[in-house]
């Protein structure tokens, strides 16, 4: 009997070993959930490289060497409240600008 022990307790740490790598926390069943979180993080990330992107472009026309006129309009009426909330700014091409006409 005693020599049954050792082999007995290899065996058991081998399964319990094998039970881990299927149920455990970063086993095979947590795989599909890993995937699934993989693609909504995914998506999250697009959405904030969407929305980084735009603020770039935001920041690049409001450089101080080249400001974008209209939009340091918008910005200006926004700030200083003169524009009212249903009114729309509709940008109109400078009166040079032969290509708009």
């Amino acid at each position: 009997m005693n020599r049954a022990i050792g082999p007995t307790i290899a065996v058991l740490a081998v399964v319990a070993m094998i039970g881990y790598a299927i149920f455990g926390p970063t086993g095979l069943y947590a795989w599909g959930d890993y995937s699934q979180s993989v693609e909504k993080q995914r998506v999250v990330l697009a959405a904030l490289t969407k929305k980084q992107n735009e603020l770039k472009n935001r920041v690049n026309l409001l450089d101080r060497r080249r400001v974008d006129p209209d939009l340091a309009d918008e910005y200006v009426r926004e700030k200083l409240g003169v524009m009212h909330p249903d009114e729309v700014a509709i940008p109109m091409p400078p009166e040079g600008d032969a290509a708009a006409r």
